[in-house]
């Protein structure tokens, strides 16, 4: 090694140091792994280690996984249960609901439980708060109890009167509806 100070390297010299550093450290520390003298030992994975190697017939946890089941697995070991839920309602909105409802209505907002629907006549509005009760329970039946707990439905958006960055508040032009 040079003799100048190590704050005073750069570049290569620097990673040459901390390399080295490294490499007396673990020739310092004591050797953790212990060597298995009984190759049935070590085909058993006795002593706390598994042995390398091919697996036998049976699952073996270094198996290749589904996507599916890992996927499963880590939304699960995070507690992302109920934002994987309310996710269902807007990404399978047909499945859940069912596919002539599906083509009638869509989903806005899903806030604290309350589930707002918007339908895409007022009709199709008025029978849909009349079904309110059955849709809950096949929302419920398809995510989970307790994500959508209320359903709040309206009609198409109405146009908006409320233009331009200088309005006049009001009933809005009364000439046009007669």
């Amino acid at each position: 090694m040079s003799s100048e100070p190590e704050s005073e390297k750069t570049g290569p010299e620097l990673a040459r140091a901390v390399l080295d550093a490294a490499k007396a450290r673990r020739m310092a520390a004591p050797q953790r792994r212990r060597a298995l003298s009984d190759p049935e030992d070590a085909r058993s994975g006795a002593g706390g280690r598994r042995a390398r190697g091919y697996t036998g017939s049976g699952p073996d946890p270094r198996d290749p996984q589904a996507f599916g089941d890992v996927l499963a697995k880590l939304v699960k070991a995070r507690g992302w249960q109920r934002p994987a839920a309310e996710a269902t309602v807007f990404g399978a909105w047909e499945r859940v609901v069912g596919p002539d409802i599906a083509k009638h209505s869509r989903p806005i907002k899903l806030d604290d439980g309350e589930l707002t629907v918007e339908a895409e006549s007022t009709a199709w509005a008025t029978q849909l708060r009349l079904l309110a009760a059955s849709l809950l329970q096949r929302i419920a039946a398809e995510v989970g109890h307790n994500v959508v707990r209320k359903l709040h439905i309206h009609g198409p958006a109405a146009p908006s009167w409320s233009r331009g960055a200088r309005r006049v508040r009001g009933r809005g032009p009364r000439d046009t509806y007669g």
